[in-house]
């Protein structure tokens, strides 16, 4: 049974408020695991969550997918600047020859758009989602502005890696066994298999499903309705089982927090390094030209300076704190991950009633009282070890 800090069950009481439904929150500070909670239900049954319990997380996936990306990088496998089209040669095809990997990481590609005709089938088929893509035309020339990929970044990252791993492993087996072996990760999922389909939490959502008023062009091809990041898309058993890297992850919080950990330590933890300090700090270096306006974002994300050159989200706000070295990446309907590397910590909330936004800076955030509680314990755990 676990044992919750009281400060964790008050902020539980405080998003039950807000008609949160089945939460999971894990924290690390340096390589220790110091928040592992949960409450609530897992689904219509009532069916409790525990803290094995599996959620989708939608766009937190991406942070995964681009860690999985620089550990090529780190390889020496994948250079930034280079072409897609050095590693996918078909890629280059229809005015995408100049698009490098770093405007695909920092959402500057010009070609956040789903292929026509997508459905969530055929979302689960990797190859002819990637076929598709290379027969793209940009929207725009890559760099001179900024179209967030909000469901093709997964693919397009997930080929490269694919294309650069010397055994040509599927996505979803590069992670398991680069990123998840080395850290004793097994509750992450690009695609569960059949046996888990019924164990992931499943959603429900308050997320409106109008199209919201003035939504440019860019934003209706990159969110078609058939296959919105929303819960009447990912509740289905084909969506579960996708390789989907762009917002198909489906994990624990503790795993989530674990890959997190890696980023928060500099690059390694519990001894594995993966990744060099210089390169994991060179992450929190904001993306060229981020104050123009976004063609697919909207609302206080649609200026997003806060876009990093390496496919995270930069600095604080609630839930998050006040850090400024932080790399985060929010999911549609809320689900939340992040790094903050001056506190060594690393927190990732699941849940699985979607609301509308992820807002970090706002006060009424239904996991604001969930993210002060997780930082007034990691820097009590933080002044208790310095006076040792």
């Amino acid at each position: 049974m676990q044992t919750v800090d009281p400060r964790i069950a008050d902020a539980f009481v405080q998003a039950a408020a807000y008609g949160e439904r089945g939460l999971q929150v894990a924290a690390y500070l340096g390589d220790e695991l110091i928040i592992d909670a949960w409450t609530g239900e897992a689904d219509s049954s009532g069916r409790p969550v525990t803290g094995d319990t599996i959620f989708p997380v939608f766009s937190v996936s991406k942070a995964i997918a681009a860690t999985a990306l620089h550990l090529q990088a780190e390889r020496g496998l994948i250079d930034y600047e280079a072409p897609v089209a050095r590693y996918w040669p078909e890629f280059g095809r229809n005015g995408k020859q100049h698009i490098l990997v770093r405007h695909v990481l920092s959402h500057q590609s010009g070609i956040p758009q789903m292929p026509a005709g997508v459905t969530p089938e055929l979302l689960a088929d990797w190859e002819w989602m990637t076929a598709r893509i290379a027969d793209y035309v940009p929207l725009f020339e890559p760099g001179t502005g900024s179209a967030y990929q909000s469901l093709v970044f997964g693919w397009i990252v997930g080929e490269i890696v694919r294309r650069t791993d010397p055994a040509h492993r599927g996505f979803d087996e590069f992670v398991r066994a680069e990123l998840c072996a080395p850290l004793g990760i097994k509750d992450l999922w690009f695609g569960v298999p059949d046996e888990l389909v019924d164990e992931v939490a499943e959603l429900t959502s308050i997320l409106s499903r109008e199209r919201p008023p003035g939504e440019t062009v860019a934003s209706l091809l990159a969110k078609p309705d058939a296959v919105a990041p929303d819960a009447h898309v990912h509740n289905l058993a084909v969506v579960k089982k996708a390789v989907y890297p762009g917002a198909g992850g489906i994990m624990t919080a503790r795993a989530g927090a674990r890959v997190m950990a890696l980023l928060a330590n500099g690059g390694q933890l519990d001894g594995v390094r993966l990744l060099s300090e210089a390169r994991v700090r060179g992450f929190l270096t904001p993306r060229p030209n981020g104050e123009k306006l976004d063609g697919v974002l909207f609302g206080g994300d649609r200026v997003a300076p806060l876009i990093g050159v390496a496919g995270y989200w930069l600095g604080g706000g609630t839930p998050l704190g006040d850090g400024k070295a932080i790399l985060r990446h929010g999911g549609s309907g809320g689900s939340i991950a992040w790094a903050d590397l001056d506190r060594r910590l690393a927190v990732m909330i699941c849940h699985n009633r979607m609301f509308e936004g992820y807002d970090p800076s706002s006060t009424e955030h239904p996991f604001a009282a969930l993210g002060r509680a997780v930082l007034e314990i990691a820097d009590e755990r933080s002044v208790a070890g310095r006076q040792r």
